[in-house]
Parts: structure tokens; C-alpha cells; sequence
């Protein structure tokens, strides 16, 4: 549901006061704030946990049209590495940018954000940078090397992990044959 079509919380901490600025172009404010992050903020792979910190460094500056915000944003990626399934954890900085109009405007809903009386809302904006600075296939380090696909031991863990190569089926008869003639052989020398 667009947050036009019901009203803002200010004391949520992603909803940010504009009013000082008033409508004066060029008149700017910079915030600097840790916010919780909201749920669902990911993918099933990785995402940011619920309730995480947000780390906000943004400046609002009164345009003609309204408020423009820039700045960044840090968050907290937790997730699995899809090589090894290992913990993924590490922090993920997006920049926002964003025009949001003055109520009445003449611009579409795809092209700008709404204030809602002197409030803006950062977390429609926030969700949208972080879901598409997700990595595609997270790792838990880019050497990874996943999986022994044999057993499911980690090769992280053990890089000269290995089996012996499996017999064919169809050859096992004679293998053993050879192996029965080895020990053969073996107990002879002895």
C-alpha cells in the first residue's frame, strides 16, 4: 500500500520532518541517524535482519517542486553462502536519491515520491536500494570453494579433500579380481 493512501508515523524513525525547511528552495538540513530496519528488507537467500540497525546520512534540500533527498544508507546483511551454506554477514552501503513533490503536484507516482504535509517517508526508497544491491549468489568469501558433492564436506575446510574414483559396475568383477591377485602376490613376497 503506497503511504500516500494512509498516514505517516513521526515517530518512526524513517519517517523524516521537513517542515523547517519550508518551502523555500535551497534551504537544506543534513541528518545523521541509526533507524531499526523494517521486515522483509531481503530475498530468501540473504537480507537485512528485522530490526537491525539502519545507519541514515542524508540531506534534504527544498526544491521548487518539493524535497530532494541524496545520501546512504549502511545496513546489515546476514544470510547463506549458496556454495558452502555458511553464514553471510556483512554490511551493504546503498545511496538514495529521491524527489519528493509537494501534495498536489502534477507528477506521476512513478516519478516522484509524495510528502504527506511535511512528512516523507525513507523506507520505500530504502527497501528498493537494498533488494537491488543484494548479491545475486551470495558468498561467504569469493574463493569459496563449496561442497564436496560425494560426501558434503566442507572443501573450505579441507582443500585436499578427495575420494578414490568409483568403480564401474560393470568392471567391479575384474577389480576385484585384481585386488584378490594382488594380495596374492603380496603374501608370496612376504
Amino acid at each position: 500500500m503506497d503511504s500516500a493512501q494512509h498516514g505517516l508515523d513521526p515517530r518512526s524513525e524513517l519517517v523524516l520532518d521537513t517542515h523547517e525547511l519550508g518551502r523555500r528552495p535551497g534551504a537544506s538540513r543534513h541528518v545523521q541517524t541509526t533507524a531499526p530496519a523494517p521486515t522483509g528488507l531481503g530475498l530468501a537467500v540473504i537480507g537485512v535482519p528485522p530490526e537491525s540497525e539502519v545507519e541514515l546520512d542524508v540531506r534534504l534540500e527544498s526544491v521548487v517542486e518539493g524535497v530532494l533527498v541524496t545520501g546512504t544508507a549502511v545496513v546489515q546483511l546476514r544470510g547463506e553462502c549458496v556454495r558452502c551454506l555458511g553464514e553471510v554477514s556483512r554490511d551493504l552501503t546503498v545511496d538514495l536519491q529521491e524527489l519528493y513533490v509537494y501534495p498536489g503536484s502534477d507528477a506521476e507516482a512513478d516519478e516522484a515520491s509524495r510528502l504527506q504535509g511535511d512528512l516523507l517517508d525513507l523506507e520505500p526508497i530504502l527497501r528498493d536500494q537494498v533488494v537491488l544491491d543484494l548479491p545475486y549468489r551470495p558468498l561467504c568469501r569469493d574463493d569459496c570453494e563449496g561442497l564436496c558433492a560425494t560426501c558434503g564436506a566442507n572443501l573450505n575446510d579441507d582443500p585436499d579433500h578427495g575420494h578414490e574414483e568409483p568403480v564401474d559396475p560393470r568392471w567391479a568383477a575384474i577389480a576385484g579380481l585384481a585386488l584378490e591377485q594382488d594380495e596374492q602376490e603380496q603374501s608370496k613376497d612376504r
